[in-house]
């Protein structure tokens, strides 16, 4: 069975007398270990689709599942754990902290989970090494290139070793040269056996993945 099955997502939005079907009925399969861009124009839905296949947004029908389980079946308490627990996030903007060393923004996942913070901070370290960044662990976002602030996201991200990597438009505030680097950080984290899923509008990004998924107006129009 595959890691991930999206099954006839429909995601509708009301505006007044308006309503604008963001999604309309979506069917995708994700195995364990895939690299997979989900690429499109603005408006086609692809960080709609991102944000249900995170657990964050209530589709209006339709069913995600994701390593068995039903996604929006659970509660609200236990779908907030399940997401924790599994699913690592990086976004455009990094979202880190301003007042918080390197270290320190890694370790915020790790605030609900039961270790001594010695082994919290341990677990902040490995993944700041893993994306580059062992020598800078200690200092704080405006003391770090764009580049470093995004790889510092992506720690973030996998310091709890998520199943999962979801990935919205992550090399959007970048350069040309610096998006290659994350995006061979991507590569290599996917390599080392992470599933990753990347919501895209740069078609040099999806030559590092190993599928294409195309959304236009809602529908999956290509796969490749």
């Amino acid at each position: 069975m595959a890691l991930i099955e999206i099954n006839n997502i429909k995601k509708q939005y009301t505006s007044g007398d308006d309503v604008v079907e963001a999604l309309r009925g979506v069917d995708i399969s994700i195995e364990a270990g895939e690299f997979i861009t989900i690429m499109g124009q603005s408006g086609s839905g692809k960080s709609t689709l991102l944000s249900v296949l995170g657990g964050m947004n209530h589709p209006t029908s339709g069913e995600v599942e994701m390593a068995g389980v039903k996604l929006y079946q659970l509660p609200g308490e236990k779908l907030a754990d399940f997401r924790a627990q599994n699913l690592g996030f990086v976004f455009q903007s990094f979202h880190l902290i301003p007042y918080l060393t390197a270290i320190e923004n890694v370790m915020l996942p790790l605030a609900i989970v039961k270790s001594s913070s010695p082994e919290k901070r341990s677990a902040a370290r490995g993944a700041l090494e893993r994306v580059g960044l062992g020598s800078k662990l200690d200092r704080l976002p405006n003391q770090l290139s764009g580049g470093e602030q995004e790889r510092v996201a992506i720690a973030r991200a996998i310091v709890n070793n998520p199943h999962i990597l979801l990935a919205d438009e992550p090399t959007g505030n970048l350069d040309s040269k610096t998006s290659e680097e994350v995006m061979t950080l991507f590569r290599d984290l996917n390599k080392a056996g992470q599933t990753v899923v990347m919501v895209t509008h740069n078609p040099e990004n999806g030559a590092y993945s190993d599928r294409t998924i195309t959304l236009k107006d809602g529908m999956v129009v290509g796969q490749a």
